[in-house]
């Protein structure tokens, strides 16, 4: 079966329209567990490039989106210090899913169910484009990365471990 050249909308997608920011549609074929390492393969894109959006929360349950490079790890020690919580954790798929909206490997920070703190990797924004979930599974959008502080009021963060 061939894939589309074009997803139809999604949440995402609206808030992003609405929001004048442009963006490009990168389709591929899911892989349960996949991630970012997949998804950078099918498109022939560096995973540094493929930005995960990862929901997280703090030791009393307030969830915030951690944006990370694809192939770097978030260090939950150096998160939790820089934005002045004891702990934080990724939460449980149906968790991140209530207050995301989105299924778990759809997960796009943009229009999200809850407004959730959102918190991007320093380095992220250095990157002339960004491949983003755009709200459904096998959907990337390209974006600039300056969209990430400018519209979503992103927070620069030195988070990433080895």
């Amino acid at each position: 079966m061939a894939r589309k050249d074009h997803a139809s909308e999604t949440p995402a997608t609206r808030w992003l329209k609405a929001q004048q920011v442009p963006y490009s549609e990168h389709l591929y074929d899911y892989v349960e567990h996949g991630g970012a390492t997949e998804s950078a393969r099918q498109l022939g894109v560096d995973e540094h490039h493929v930005v995960k959006t990862l929901v997280m929360e703090d030791e009393t349950g307030k969830p915030l989106i951690v944006l990370m490079h694809g192939d770097r790890q978030v260090s939950t020690k150096n998160l939790a210090r820089q934005i002045g919580v004891k702990r934080v954790q990724p939460c449980q798929p149906e968790v991140a899913q209530r207050h995301s909206g989105y299924l778990v490997g759809g997960t796009s920070p943009f229009a999200t169910k809850k407004p959730m703190p959102i918190h991007v990797e320093r380095t992220v924004l250095d990157l002339p484009k960004i491949y983003i979930n755009g709200g459904r599974r096998g959907y990337l959008l390209g974006i600039e990365p300056r969209w990430l502080v400018d519209k979503l009021g992103a927070r620069p963060v030195v988070c990433a471990g080895e």
